[in-house]
């Protein structure tokens, strides 16, 4: 029976990677995969997942408007896929979440969404909080705060390195916008900033 998986963790804790790590697995046994990537994210080379390592693939753009079902579902009639791999879930709609689901319920295809579960106020994405609903399995990709402790929230900075506690939750960045924190040093931080 197929599954829908998300995996979640908080930024640099190496989501990418993972993700094209399975799909060499797959391919290197001679299935086929899609991989799907958010075309809102525009730090790399368009339609395509990078890792901060030096790993890359060929990927599907998605936006608020992408059947990926669709999509997914005319690859599966030319050969049959044997997952769907999604990169920055996050940016999903609720309906697409919906629509992943379908894909592993009805068509038997396995579904591996990895993304952020929070944004940089500690509130979750649209389709991160979907996930979080329907997924089958919640995977946590651990990452580590300075202090040590297990870092679970996204802090956004500005270019001073100065916390954000304002502004739109879609905010494409790197390690120059963004630093991955426990939550304890996060609330710190936020509540400096609000001063």
């Amino acid at each position: 029976m197929a599954k829908l998986y998300f995996y979640y963790a908080s930024m640099n804790a190496g989501k990418s990677t993972t993700l094209l790590q399975a799909d060499f697995n797959y391919r290197e046994r001679g299935m086929a995969t899609m991989l799907f990537t958010a075309a809102v994210d525009d730090r790399f080379t368009a339609g395509t997942i990078s890792s901060r390592i030096g790993l890359a693939a060929p990927a599907t753009m998605f936006d608020t408007t992408t059947d990926i079902a669709g999509l997914a579902l005319e690859r599966h009639a030319a050969g049959p896929l044997a997952c769907v791999l999604v990169d920055e879930a996050q940016f999903l709609t609720a309906a697409q979440v919906d629509q992943l689901a379908h894909l592993a319920d009805a068509h038997g295809i396995p579904v591996l969404a990895y993304g952020l579960r929070t944004d940089f106020r500690g509130a979750l994405f649209e389709g991160s909080a979907r996930l979080l609903a329907l997924a089958d399995a919640l995977i946590e990709i651990k990452s580590v705060c300075a202090c040590g402790r297990k870092a679970t929230m996204n802090l956004r900075v500005d270019a001073d390195g100065r916390a954000v506690a304002e502004g739109r939750q879609t905010e494409i960045g790197g390690n120059d916008r963004y630093i991955a924190l426990c939550r304890r040093h996060f609330v710190e931080a936020m509540a400096e900033a609000r001063r």
